[in-house]
């Protein structure tokens, strides 16, 4: 894993001050447009008494309002340790602490730190990871009903937006920097896992893409 994905690159960009700044628009905003149409779609295709998993949620805002929607319980994985005391707060507000997993682990590295969820979510996580074949294959394997990510619009503008961040990140030294994979791409490795879309919501920064799993790649699930 490169030094961008480390603890030490993401905690410079999503560390404690990070969070709190999440947690607080939280509460006075409640989830942002991106983190609504993903809670959208998944209401769409029913998610009561579904287990979630959550690559990279942050403070757990998103799993929060799929626990209101009638989730069952939820489990977020993190790669730093910056957010827990914000989302634990948020979770002991809502009074949902105890239908809350988090967790600090690469699942890319590790894709069996956890076992299979009805419902994966990735939301605006695949672009600040290097190798989002290894990412995706992983939280493939992870989903049993339901995948949804979110992501940059690809192409020219795509990698154009993200050499503009990473010149910024560069010049304040930080290791950490974004990735502009191409979307045809990461669609065709979850087709791969037996994961097909069947929803897709255009946006001039992030795109939602959601999909169900089909009976071919099935053994993906069980990995």
């Amino acid at each position: 894993m490169s030094s961008c994905c480390g603890p030490a690159g993401y905690e410079r960009v999503f560390g404690p001050r990070f969070a709190h700044h999440l947690a607080r628009r939280y509460r006075r905003r409640g989830l942002d447009r991106t983190a609504r149409r993903v809670a959208g779609l998944l209401t769409a295709q029913g998610i009561t008494g579904a287990t979630v998993l959550e690559i990279g949620g942050g403070v757990g805002d998103l799993q929060l309002e799929l626990l209101r929607r009638g989730a069952e319980r939820t489990t977020n994985l993190e790669l730093v340790d910056s957010y827990e005391a914000d989302a634990a707060a948020l979770a002991a507000a809502a009074g949902l602490g105890d239908r809350v997993v988090r967790r600090r682990t690469d699942l890319a590295v590790d894709p069996g730190a956890v076992g299979v969820h009805d419902v994966v979510v990735l939301n605006r996580v695949v672009c600040c990871y290097p190798d989002h074949e290894r990412l995706l294959t992983a939280a493939a394997g992870r989903t049993g009903r339901l995948l949804v990510f979110s992501h940059p619009p690809g192409g020219a503008l795509g990698r154009a937006a993200a050499g503009a961040l990473n010149l910024v990140y560069r010049a304040a030294g930080s290791p950490f920097r974004n990735y502009a994979h191409s979307p045809a791409a990461m669609l065709a490795v979850l087709d791969r896992c037996g994961l097909e879309p069947v929803a897709a919501l255009r946006a001039p920064v992030w795109r939602v893409v959601l999909l169900v799993r089909t009976g071919a790649g099935q053994e993906h699930a069980g990995a």
